[in-house]
């Protein structure tokens, strides 16, 4: 989690004095403790917690956890941003549904490991990976962590200063190459969000050769202020739509399927990035919490919600002696699980990954 400018504690900081206004929900982040465990969520959407779920094995060590994605066997990939001086550390790492770690890779991202989805394609299954900071690239890759292909930035869209193919300085300009997350197409092609260089939104096809592009920065209603995550919403009932975290802006930005502006969803706090499960979709927000929408995008839940505390509390991502079961501090990603379970990876300095157990 980087902002727009260099310093993205100076960001945090003071995105956290600001986005007070949050979408009402009838079932707010409430928390209780059954037989030692702690439930939270109220009605339908309530959930049993995990927070050490995922434990590494003592030889690695996480560096800020970013995403988290589940292949059909029910592993759990997380994927961490690293630092750029250990380039023999893994950036990607595997977990059974026990939460044993059964695998690691992907080196090759270490100091940048950002983005990381599963995608099936046509049985066989395939992660992407978007890596920003100095690596800045994006790739697919099998489950074992072998490269399929590897891509830099697409230098064909206009978009980018000269070098930034092969530059391997982090340029935080718009102008810039920044990847983090990934949204997949019906056809085979994906779309690719620039997070943190152009704020662009690029469209790629199944062989991974560049499209076209929309977005970029601006105000808002079809422009962006970090434009950081984003998932194809094809709810039941509903028009399929690209809907974008239009992340400084603290709102959700909704595209038809070719890329055209059609509303703005409101009151979110640094909303991070996208899933979807049967009627719901699930924002995670860098300002602790885990927000539920229905189908009508009408909130029914904020989970581990305690926004107070993260005003109140100088540096909590940095003192885990500070964090109070069932609530969060940094949520960076989450995915459901095919049962409706809730995975998710928070942006805090020794990484952190929770699992929600639907009750």
């Amino acid at each position: 989690m980087t902002p727009t400018t260099p310093s993205r504690r100076t960001f945090l900081s003071t995105a956290a004095a600001g986005a007070t206004a949050f979408l009402a929900a009838p079932a707010v982040a409430t928390s209780s403790r059954t037989n030692s465990e702690v439930i939270i969520g109220e009605g339908d959407y309530r959930f049993r917690v995990n927070h050490q779920f995922a434990q590494l094995p003592d030889t690695y060590t996480w560096q800020t956890t970013h995403n988290v994605a589940l292949d059909k066997a029910g592993n759990l990939y997380v994927i961490h941003e690293g630092h750029r001086d250990k380039k023999d550390h893994p950036s990607i790492f595997v977990f059974d549904p026990t939460g044993k770690c059964v695998r690691a890779f992907g080196a090759q991202f270490q100091g940048g490991g950002h983005g990381i989805e599963v995608r099936d394609e046509d049985g066989q299954e395939f992660l992407y990976v978007a890596a920003y900071q100095q690596v800045k690239a994006f790739a697919k890759m099998t489950l074992a962590g072998e490269i399929v292909w590897f891509r830099k930035a697409p230098m064909e869209s206009g978009k980018y200063a000269a070098g930034e193919d092969t530059s391997t300085d982090a340029n935080w300009t718009r102008n810039g190459f920044l990847p983090t997350n990934f949204a997949f197409l019906d056809d085979g092609g994906f779309l690719l969000a620039d997070g943190y260089g152009s704020f662009c939104i690029h469209r790629y096809d199944k062989d991974a050769k560049w499209v076209s592009s929309f977005g970029g920065a601006g105000d808002g209603k079809g422009t962006f202020n970090t434009a950081h995550g984003l998932w194809i919403d094809n709810r039941p009932g509903r028009e399929a739509t690209i809907v974008v975290t239009d992340r400084a802006h603290n709102t959700l930005q909704v595209f038809s399927m070719e890329g055209e502006y059609k509303e703005t969803i409101a009151g979110f706090g640094l909303p991070a990035n996208i899933d979807t499960w049967k009627n719901l979709m699930l924002v995670p927000e860098l300002k602790s919490c885990v927000t539920l929408l229905n189908e009508k995008n009408e909130v029914v839940a904020q989970l581990g919600r305690a926004v107070d505390r993260l005003n109140e509390v100088q540096n909590l991502r940095g003192q885990p002696d500070k964090w109070i079961d069932g609530q969060f501090v940094h949520p960076h990603d989450a995915c459901f699980a095919p049962n409706g379970d809730i995975y998710v990876a928070e942006w805090v300095t020794t990484g952190r990954v929770t699992k929600l157990e639907r009750v």
